[in-house]
Parts: C-alpha cells; structure tokens; sequence
C-alpha cells in the first residue's frame, strides 16, 4: 500500500467513526422497535402540531397511536397535497414546523404524473444517516477489494428542474445531494453533479463514462440496473470516442450538452494518453470495451436495487461487469429511505425505525374498508404488507403503494423486501395476477431454461373463447430456440407461485401462456413515452413487468404470436 493511499484510508476510518458508532447504536434500537417507534411519533405530533395540517387533525389531542390513528386517515399523496402546494407558494406552516424547504424531490413518475415532496434539513439529516449507515456496512463487508477512498460512478439526475411560485427549487433528490456534498466527498464521485442536467441519454452517458474511464473506479451505483446495463453498452459503442478524447484531453464537440453544462465540465477532463493506449490494447484485442475490461472485477462492488422488477437487468450485468458483489440500495425513493439493507446478496433491508413511523396493512386487506393495521413490531415473517410512512416532513398515513415481505428479523426489527407497487394486478377470471408473482417465476424459469431477455411485460388478451395471458418480448430476444420450452416452463411457474392461476389454466378457463412479439427497440421507445407522459426520472424508472390493461395488445405492433 502507497503512503498516499494508507493516509487516504487513515482518512476514511476517521472520518467514518461517528457514522460506526450511529450504527452500533441502531443495532441497539432495533431491539425495541415498539418503543423506538411509539417515541419517534410522539415527537413528530409534538413538532408538528401547531402546523394547519396538525390543527386540522387534531394532534394536540394525540395522545396514544390509537388517537393518531382515529384523527389521520390512510390516504395517497392527493389527501396531503393541498398543504404541498400551499408550501409550494411559500406559506410552509401549512405542513410544517421546519423554518424552511430546500427543495421539493420530484418523484419517479413511475406510476402516475410527478409529485412534489418537501425536502427539510430533517429530511436531509434522516436520508444522510440511512445513507451513511448502509455505507459503512457495505465497506466493512468489502474490506478485501480495497474499494475504500477509492472513485465511485453514480449517475444522478437534475437537481433543479424548475422552481416553485415561491422560488424553491423542484428535481432530483440524488441529483440534490451530489451538488451540497462536502468537497472532500465529492472529490470520490467521478461523474460532476451537473452530468444530470444532460437531458440527451447519449450525451449524459458518455460524459458520465468521459470522466470515469480514467479513474481507478471502486464502485458502480445506479437506483435502477437497467442504468448500469446501458451504461456498459455505451462504453462499447463510443470507445473509440472517448479513448480518442481520453488521450487528447477533450470532450466530443457533437454531443447534446447544454453550453452552461459544458463550459463547466471542459476545464475538468483530463488527459491521460498512457491509459488510453492500454485500454484501446485492450480493446483491440477483446473486439470489445466492457466495465469489467477498464475496472477489474476482483477491485469493484456495484449497489443497485435487486428487488421487485429488476431481475431481467440483473441478469445482464455479468456479461459486461463480471462478478462483483452486488448491493442491494435498499426501500428508497424521492419519499424517503425507508430500509436500509445491512448484509449483500439480499433485496431485503431493515426497517430505518430511527427516521420513519411505519404502519403496515395485510396484503389481502387493502382494499377493505376497515383493514387491519399493524405496527412495525407486529409483523410476521413471510408474510406480505402495504407500508405506510410517516415521516417527520409532512407525509402521514402515506399509501406509497409499496408491497413489502417480511423476510426476518434484525434483533426484533423487520427486514423487508420490495415486491412491487400493489396496483400492478391484472385478473381475467378470478386468478389475481400480481407482478410479483411474474417476476418471481420469470427469475425462477430463467434459472433452468435460459433466454436472454432485455425487457418484458406480460399483460392479459381477452378472447371469447379462451382469454389468456401474453408475454411481450422483442423480436431479437423471441428468436431464441429456447422460446417455447420458455414459455411452458413460465407458464407452470406462473401456477406454483399463484394457485388461482393454476385453478383456472386446470379448468380451461384461461389458455396458456403466449409471446407476443414486437419489433426491437419498442420497449425502450416505450419506456421514453412513458417517462415522457409522467415527466419521470430514468434513473428511477422502473419499467412494468405486469400490465394489467386488456387493450394493452392493441397498442403496440404485434409481429406475431407463439405459443408453447
């Protein structure tokens, strides 16, 4: 080890000591998650009371979560937005105490048009804690690759996409927090925070990898895989490029890039002609330019969601990074980190009992009138639930729309997995389908039956005689041989992980599953509609595995269908 990189990890354990003793105190907590969680609403009732939305819910008469429970309904983000907006226009008691807003986080737009969040210093301090936690444990577990002090690639996106009435700034959480980080901290980041207000992909990609091909990268991050997948692929298209740029100091001049943009990130690349010689050695002899060709697999860990709909993803990343540890980021989204995930290989993550009051409703339940409605210490393993946040910005009862399993326990606490947002169902005959039961038996099946896929969708196709269920795929991937035993395989799968829909395929009542083959590249010109409709960020875009629409079909150019 040099000096410099002793002094640099010296540095590191130094600065990360508080952060080790915030965990080891959490693990304590975790113990005790009914009196950590009951304190914690306490306090946020306390604050918040004499905000109008406190007024109007009585908190000053809370006493108990009984009481809570009784003044607050479970309710979407529509109940709370009108004290957002008002927040919006500058008057910030009407849903908080804080003194002020930094920014309103703009969600996914996974699932509906974009929603605005409060961003508080409290906000800030819970989402930098959760973050910090998960860091130090992800570091410990990688002491042997020797990833500490060492450059990170995260891509984030625009942290300012617009200002409200009242002059605060709306866009990208991630993006936000790239720009107020310490100097010394951003100093690790290889990709500049302004990459994000690339709004051209091309653009923004090539410049993310511009300033990290050079760098002795350590790890990969992105919230959606999908992100890392075509990250690699843009490597390899643009090497020529950008070893050309790498060895002359320079950044393409044909590139999509705002000048503003620009004009920042030209004075920051760097020349480096000896490591472009060696990586176009490399690539001359590889006939390729993969991450794990510029990045050795043996030095690099890669965090990314592992959980829900990000299997077909998942399964693309060893051809181009190898085989690193892979990290799971955790239940996080504009709305909050909500797990945080203490061990690699899994999807789950613990409760962060420490920042949020969490409420859960039985699966099955959802939809009742008077649900049941359990607290964190409550829960069982292997059973699943709807979480309902509440956080200490402004967000009460929040029907997220997240399906989480209890997966097991940290001390007393639950760790959860995300399955998916809970409107994904489709149902033609009483069988119930839900994304996660797709997405379950689709990682199960490609497991034994192998068939690269880049995107899916199953959706329902309504016939009169025998309504069935199609799984769309592009025309590159349906030319596999393996395509039809596939499908059958699915098809069975699909019945273990559901027993209704394997009622219903036994009594005839629903036909067996079929691919429905569309051109290439419709699922990504799809998935840019849809993110432009909703005005959604691509980093946290998460594409459907189940759309339960039956006029699906009759939106998209089927060139044919297959059958089993």
């Amino acid at each position: 080890m040099s000096l410099k990189r002793f002094l640099l990890v010296r540095l590191g354990r130094l600065l990360t000591y508080p952060v080790r003793r915030q965990l080891r105190q959490f693990e304590v907590a975790c113990q005790n998650p009914e009196a950590v969680q009951t304190e914690l609403l306490r306090d946020i009732i306390r604050k918040q009371a004499d905000t109008q939305f406190g007024r109007d819910h009585k908190f000053g008469t809370v006493r108990a979560v009984a009481d809570f429970r009784a003044n607050v309904p479970v309710a979407p983000y529509e109940y709370v937005s009108p004290y957002i907006e008002k927040v919006q226009n500058g008057d910030t008691r009407a849903l908080l105490a804080d003194k002020r807003v930094l920014m309103f986080a703009l969600t996914s737009g996974t699932t509906a048009s974009r929603k605005l969040i409060p961003v508080t210093d409290a906000y800030l301090a819970a989402y930098r804690r959760g973050w910090n936690m998960w860091g130090v444990k992800m570091y410990r577990d990688n002491r042997g690759r020797r990833i500490a002090m060492r450059p990170i690639v995260q891509l984030g996106g625009d942290p300012e996409e617009f200002r409200t009435p009242a002059g605060t700034p709306c866009g990208n959480l991630s993006g936000y927090t790239a720009m107020v980080q310490k100097r010394i901290i951003k100093r690790m980041y290889a990709v500049p925070y302004v990459t994000g207000k690339i709004k051209d992909a091309r653009a923004r990609y090539y410049v993310a990898l511009r300033f990290s091909v050079g760098r002795n990268v350590s790890q990969l991050m992105a919230a959606n895989p999908s992100t890392l997948v075509q990250l690699a692929r843009t490597l390899d298209a643009e090497k020529e490029h950008l070893l050309r740029d790498l060895q002359n100091g320079t950044l393409r001049a044909d590139l999509d890039i705002p000048a503003d943009v620009r004009a920042y990130l030209e004075p920051r690349v760097s020349r480096d002609a000896a490591r472009a010689r060696e990586l176009s050695a490399v690539a001359s002899k590889m006939g390729r330019l993969y991450p794990q060709d510029v990045w050795p697999t043996e030095g690099t860990v890669i965090n990314t969601w592992t959980g829900g709909s990000m299997g077909p993803y998942l399964r693309q990343l060893p051809q181009y990074y190898g085989t690193p540890p892979v990290h799971d980021l955790g239940l996080l989204a504009s709305e909050g980190r909500f797990t945080i995930p203490l061990s690699g290989g899994t999807a789950s993550g613990v409760l962060d009992i420490w920042s949020h009051y969490f409420e859960f409703v039985p699966e099955a339940e959802m939809e009742s009138a008077r649900p049941t409605v359990l607290g964190a210490h409550e829960l069982q393993e292997g059973k699943s639930y709807f979480i309902l946040p509440t956080t200490s910005y402004g967000l009460y009862r929040y029907h997220i729309s997240d399906l989480v399993r209890v997966t097991g326990f940290y001390g007393r606490t639950p760790e959860v997995e995300f399955l998916g947002k809970g409107h994904r169902f489709a149902n033609l005959t009483g069988e119930k389908l839900s994304e996660y039961h797709v997405t379950k038996a689709f990682d199960a099946v490609a497991q034994g039956v192998p068939l690269p896929v880049t995107a899916y969708s199953i959706a329902p196709i309504w016939d009169d005689r025998q309504p069935y269920y199609a799984l769309f795929l592009e025309e590159p991937d349906a030319a596999n041989g393996s395509l039809k035993p596939f499908l059958a395989a699915l098809d069975a799968r699909l019945g273990v992980e559901n027993v209704e829909y394997a009622a219903k395929r036994e009594s005839g009542r629903l036909g067996a599953l079929r691919a429905a083959v569309v051109p290439a590249g419709t699922w990504g010109a799809w998935d840019r509609a849809r993110l432009a409709q909703t005005g959604g960020s691509p980093e946290q875009y998460k594409h459907p595995c189940l759309i339960g629409d039956l006029k699906f079909r009759d939106t998209m150019t089927v060139l044919r269908e297959v059958g089993a």
